[in-house]
């Protein structure tokens, strides 16, 4: 799959019913020797859409449950020693 494909879907995460984003307003962290990638890192956003500079959340690849035409549904490893 290629970035284009995914850019513009929306981010779910299902155990939460939490929209986390949009794909194209996140970064990608990609692994430089296979291209794959391993994680989208989602920015925390401030008042009016400027990135504050810190990282909200990261889903590993393998988080990922389905793509879908709009939307990308995650479900995020919860620890269970976090309340």
């Amino acid at each position: 799959m290629r970035f284009k494909d995914l850019s513009g879907k929306e981010l779910i995460d299902v155990s939460k019913g939490t929209r986390l984003g949009i794909l194209g307003q996140t970064d990608l962290d990609i692994d430089i020797k296979t291209g794959k990638i391993e994680s989208i890192l989602i920015p925390d956003y401030k008042w009016f859409g400027v990135k504050k500079g810190e990282m909200q959340d990261k889903i590993h690849w393998s988080e990922i449950e389905t793509i879908g035409d709009d939307i990308v549904v995650v479900k995020p490893y919860q620890d269970p020693y976090q309340g």
